[in-house]
């Protein structure tokens, strides 16, 4: 029996296992899925194309047919290794927009405003850059500049600036909006996941247990207090019992599902499966949020690019070089080395869409072999804050059996507006004439796809997830909340929700050190708590004494 079950070493539960073992009196399971982050493709940044493709340590769902994305089912990675998707990630540090969180307390969550944050990232945090009001340097989350940057990185930080926009050098400090170059979870050329920075640390403490390629198939409940939970490892089926609190940090995808396979979540829908009801929840499942993307794609004018491509076999043999007595060079990059944050309007009080730029011909998230024999040069244009709500629901009792993703993009008429803003912003870009000495044949949208119909047509049939979903078991106290401002699950004794499903609205950037955060807010918690039930145990004991 240990005090806590952390179910999912992803990027809070990593957090967690760290920081509630730090007390040695406290014993703590934390249990993955997955397999041990030791392949080499995880700690190599470059690798994240190897992790796309893993069907090892990639979940590789899929949504169900998208009504306004011409039936298209998209591909949603996520991580399934020690770190989660910190492992499988593009790796930018991004931490959203200061009133993302000012919402979530004006929606009901007291002590998650921006000022409430802040400390949480900070002590996360080790800045290589140095320590001022925005970043600290005692954390154990390293995040440093590119060792790498193209040129043609360079070019399109020129020719933003030549657009009209300003160059930023710090995404998460006083002002998100403008363009520049990512700064990136990675030390010494490594990626830095949440494994690395967290778990690394702790995992040889006697009062942390980690196991692996474990399925968990349900929480167990004795009334409505959770008391343990049921996994599957090697064709095995065990149980394990907590004497505090079971956490589930399996992300906006697979903390849904475990709730509603443990029979928690809406009644009607889990009795159609044969479900056992343990608590009628109806949000589990709902709010589903997520980043879509387009991607404006040039093709290089002559086949000697600077671009990044699998064919360039000399550079590529270089590049190992460089990165094994170096840590520098291509293996590096993390393909998404600049970007930023622009308004479509302006008079709009925040940017609402997100660029990523990569120097590399991609299409359908580089898992066809087209970049390989093109040489070009890719601009992700995201709706940072859409309106569409989609839901996550089981498709059977079977908890091998992926679940049932309905994303509902572009349910909501304006999100295709600011789509079809951010591929004009994209092209506006593309056009300037520092990319002059590159510029070939715009391959997607195209020369003839020019009218606001045609790119919404376009769209509608190439857009995709940046791999940004949240909002499965919202934070709140509106009939739709799942969890309460200390992330209990409302109903039930014993339960928390600790990753990115409990985020009630997407913040405007990247989620991963976001969710990082949460994990860092709610140890905090969960120790206070703690500590306030063993103080009350001590009057108690000395009363009755």
């Amino acid at each position: 029996m240990y005090d806590f079950i952390i179910v999912g070493a992803g990027s809070a539960g990593c957090v967690l296992a760290n920081r509630l073992s730090s007390d040695p009196a406290i014993s703590v399971c934390l249990i993955e899925a997955g397999p041990k982050d030791s392949s080499p493709i995880v700690h190599v940044p470059l690798g994240i194309i190897g992790m796309m493709h893993s069907k090892k340590m990639n979940w590789r769902y899929y949504t169900e047919q998208e009504p306004a994305l011409q039936g298209r089912k998209l591909f949603w990675p996520r991580g399934k290794t020690l770190g989660g998707s910190s492992s499988s990630n593009a790796m930018c540090y991004i931490r959203g927009h200061a009133t993302d969180y000012d919402e979530w307390e004006s929606l009901g969550n007291k002590g998650w405003s921006y000022v409430d944050v802040l400390p949480y990232f900070k002590k996360s945090e080790h800045q290589e850059r140095g320590s001022n009001p925005y970043h600290g340097t005692e954390g154990p989350l390293n995040v440093a500049d590119l060792r790498i940057r193209n040129p043609l990185s360079d070019a399109f930080l020129s020719a933003a600036k030549q657009a009209g926009h300003r160059i930023t050098q710090d995404f998460n400090g006083d002002q998100q909006e403008g363009v520049g170059y990512y700064q990136v979870t990675q030390k010494n050329g490594q990626r830095c996941s949440s494994a690395v920075a967290y778990l690394r640390p702790a995992e040889q403490r006697p009062n942390l247990t980690v196991i692996t390629d474990a399925l968990t198939t349900k929480v167990l409940m004795e009334g409505k207090t959770a008391v343990g939970i049921e996994y599957e490892k090697a064709g095995q089926r065990h149980t394990i019992h907590a004497k505090r609190e079971v956490i589930l940090s399996g992300g906006a995808i697979n903390s849904p599902q475990l709730l509603m396979l443990s029979g928690i979540g809406d009644q009607s829908e889990l009795e159609a499966l044969g479900i056992e009801v343990k608590h009628h929840l109806p949000g589990v499942g709902k709010n589903l949020q997520d980043h879509l993307d387009a991607l404006t794609v040039t093709r290089e004018r002559t086949f000697h690019s600077v671009g990044f491509s699998p064919v360039a076999l000399l550079r590529a043999v270089k590049g190992i070089i460089d990165y094994i007595l170096f840590r520098k060079g291509n293996f590096t990059t993390n393909i998404a080395e600049a970007g930023g944050f622009v308004k479509t309007s302006p008079e709009l009080e925040k940017p609402d869409v997100q660029f990523h730029f990569s120097p590399c011909f991609l299409d359908n998230h580089g898992l066809n072999l087209l970049q390989t024999v093109r040489h070009g040069y890719s601009l992700h244009a995201c709706n940072l804050r859409p309106k569409s709500r989609g839901s996550l629901g089981l498709a059977s009792s079977d908890p091998a059996e992926p679940p049932v993703i309905t994303a509902n993009y572009l349910s909501d008429p304006e999100d295709i507006k600011v789509m079809v803003e951010g591929i004009k912003l994209s092209r506006e870009i593309l056009k300037q004439s520092a990319f002059d000495h590159y510029r070939g044949v715009e391959v997607f949208p195209g020369k003839a796809i020019q009218s606001d119909e045609d790119l919404a047509a376009f769209i509608r049939k190439k857009a995709e997830s940046i791999y940004h979903p949240v909002g499965t078991c919202k934070m709140g106290s509106d009939p739709e909340a799942v969890v309460d401002e200390k992330l209990k699950v409302h109903g039930i004794s014993g339960l928390r929700v600790v990753d990115a499903s409990i985020m009630p609205t997407l913040v405007g950037g990247n989620t991963n050190a976001p969710t990082i955060m949460i994990g860092e807010k709610a140890s905090d918690m969960i120790l206070s708590d703690l500590n306030a039930e063993n103080k009350t145990e001590s009057v108690v004991d000395n009363c009755a004494a």
